[in-house]
């Protein structure tokens, strides 16, 4: 007779309680809202991933098609608001979702649905975190011209944020130059967005350490820092790590901690790297 892999019958022919137990735990759900990298290397692929080698359930509504490979997007083609927002509906429905990732959105129409949409999980505590991503590293703008004040009102209701250098200039109104303006950011955004906190990412800076700065609303701010892989920037790391924050929130994670955790994350993955074709894409598992 076929068995779940890892579970054993006693000598007596029963399954032992402990793996019982395991099997009826409740698995933590994450929804990523996020749009769809055909290279499987970003958007709600590399969430995915994330998600299952973290050990929780992931579950997606998507927001945009981008034909895309980590060298060049070729189109970006938004869904309509209103399909965006049926499937988060269909999952909050469903789903005890224990945390929230959004990352790419594409278009005010989308922003302003995700956030109607989002609004009775927010309400009830659920912790979001938003990556937000407005352009490409391959080339490429994937926020239209025109969102970002509804984002900002989105971006007000999120547990975190997590942009990298230059979302963080873009948010702030100005380019963010040298190491040190990156922590000077990371304080400015938390107090002025409204309530989430901040990671402003340091991945693509220099030095020996890659130094990510978290801010609190309150204008208090740590360094999460790791050794710096020199030479190695793969697609879909700023996805991936908002990703295992998210995880980490599920699992009931202190903010400090899951952020610390999905930086631990991150970078294993970016170590165990693989090269597929032209390009090194990211190893989540």
């Amino acid at each position: 007779m076929n068995r779940p892999a890892g579970t054993r019958k006693s000598s007596s022919g029963k399954t032992p309680a402990r793996a019982v137990a395991a099997r009826s735990r409740p698995v933590p759900v994450v929804l990523t809202v996020a749009g769809s990298d055909s290279s499987g290397g970003a958007g709600l692929q590399a969430d995915l991933k994330t998600f299952a080698a973290l050990g929780v359930y992931g579950a997606s509504a998507v927001t945009c098609i981008v034909a895309e490979h980590p060298g060049r997007v070729l189109r970006v083609t938004p869904l309509p608001p209103a399909r965006v927002a049926e499937q988060i509906a269909a999952v909050l429905e469903a789903f005890p979702v224990g945390a929230i990732k959004v990352g790419m959105l594409g278009s005010r129409g989308i922003v302003q649905a995700v956030e109607r949409a989002l609004g009775p999980a927010l309400d009830a505590g659920v912790p979001l975190v938003i990556d937000p991503v407005m352009a490409a590293s391959a080339g490429g703008t994937l926020l239209e011209s025109g969102a970002l004040p509804a984002l900002r009102r989105l971006l007000a209701r999120a547990t975190l944020v997590t942009p990298n250098r230059a979302e963080a200039g873009l948010l702030a109104g100005r380019p963010v130059l040298g190491e040190r303006a990156l922590r000077v950011v990371a304080i400015e955004l938390a107090i002025n967005l409204g309530g989430p906190h901040v990671l402003v990412k340091g991945g693509h800076g220099r030095g020996r350490e890659a130094v990510d700065w978290l801010a609190s609303p309150r204008g208090t701010v740590r360094a999460i820092a790791a050794r710096r892989l020199p030479h190695v920037d793969p697609h879909g790391t700023g996805c991936t790590y908002a990703s295992a924050i998210a995880a980490g929130l599920a699992l009931g994670l202190p903010l400090p901690q899951a952020v610390a955790a999905g930086k631990r994350f991150i970078t294993r993955a970016l170590r165990r790297r693989v090269k597929i074709g032209a390009f090194e894409m990211l190893r989540q598992g």
